[in-house]
């Protein structure tokens, strides 16, 4: 009697541990727990800690406050201005009902993942290319408004919507890329101009100050010269005016007179010649009349065959004069300088 007692004790200590440890469940921090008795939800939301509920009866379902990051699938897409694209992003929600989490859908997480999706080509369809590179703050607002207007019957709180790469086709880049430089060869022919048109204002100025110095322009030529023979590696070819040595000579004389008093100008050749004394004159015409009226010397006979001797002529016919010797030709008059030397030797 006392043994069946003590079994039956035993027994049901047994019984309560084991129906105590289908019954104790532990909810975490982040964690809130949902209570379906017999099917039916319960009221109260488990909060973080032990509680108990009636195994056979009422089922515990957990459910995870936490910022959930989920990636969002690459899309591909048409822009707008007819660009195909291809469109990834990622999406930060966390569930801030969680009675309503598990009561209204029946996966949250695939729910909000799918309508990050559609989301995602809807907005792809509704925007342009520039949009997409240079506007993504913009398109990330409209993208999470157009997540969590769903989502909030579900119990879930959209927390940012981010696009994270848009990739191109290869021709798409190589047009932008050739936009680009077009763009950049623009700007860079605009300030070349600028600086053309500045720098033809200065030379006007230069030029307007050089004119009333005449010996600056040639100075600066001079410079010029100097500066492209400094590279030794080609051969200059530089035309120097006569008029410019007259210039500098005529520059020169006032300066030679006041340092040097009253100098008589130098005479050029054509202005001697005509200030020759008429004694030196005479004396170069009659050198010219002697070389013109001295006789020729008469050529040498030059050796050749002997000839056989002609027959004599006949009484009848008379001896024909000899013909008279040509003048000798006159000598080419030959200009030359009044010398010294006595005539004799002509």
């Amino acid at each position: 009697m006392v043994q069946e007692l003590v079994i039956a004790i035993v027994a049901a200590v047994a019984a309560c541990a084991l129906y105590t440890a289908a019954a104790a469940k532990v909810v975490k921090q982040y964690e809130r727990g949902v209570v379906l008795r017999l099917g039916r939800l319960r009221n109260d939301v488990r909060g973080p800690g032990f509680t108990m509920v009636l195994p056979g009866v009422e089922r515990l379902r957990k459910v995870n406050m936490q910022i959930v990051t989920m990636p969002v699938p690459a899309q591909d897409g048409i822009t707008r201005d007819n660009v195909t694209v291809r469109v990834d992003a990622v999406i930060y929600f966390k569930v801030v009902d969680a009675a309503s989490a598990v009561i209204q859908v029946e996966d949250y997480r695939f729910a909000v993942s799918q309508m990050a999706q559609t989301s995602l080509r809807s907005i792809i369809g509704k925007s342009d290319l520039d949009d997409l590179l240079s506007n993504r703050e913009k398109l990330n607002q409209g993208l999470e408004l157009m997540i969590d207007s769903p989502a909030v019957g579900w119990g879930v709180q959209i927390d940012r919507v981010e696009i994270k790469d848009v990739s191109l086709p290869e021709t798409m880049k190589r047009s932008m890329a050739r936009q680009a430089e077009a763009d950049r060869e623009r700007r860079a022919r605009v300030i070349n101009a600028d600086a053309e048109l500045q720098a033809s204002k200065k030379l006007a100025e230069a030029a307007k100050e050089m004119s009333s110095q005449p010996a600056a322009l040639q100075l600066r030529l001079l410079q010029t010269v100097v500066a492209v023979a400094a590279e030794k590696n080609s051969t200059l070819v530089l035309p120097f005016p006569v008029e410019l040595l007259r210039f500098l000579e005529r520059a020169q004389q006032p300066v030679q007179q006041q340092q040097l008093g009253q100098r008589p100008v130098p005479q050029e050749p054509a202005q001697q010649q005509a200030a020759e004394p008429p004694q030196a004159v005479r004396a170069q015409q009659s050198t010219q009349q002697l070389h013109a009226q001295a006789p020729r010397p008469a050529p040498r006979p030059r050796p050749g065959p002997a000839r056989r001797p002609a027959p004599a002529p006949s009484q009848q016919t008379a001896a024909a004069p000899a013909p008279m010797p040509a003048p000798p030709a006159a000598a080419p008059v030959r200009p030359s300088r009044p010398s010294a030397k006595p005539l004799a030797k002509h």
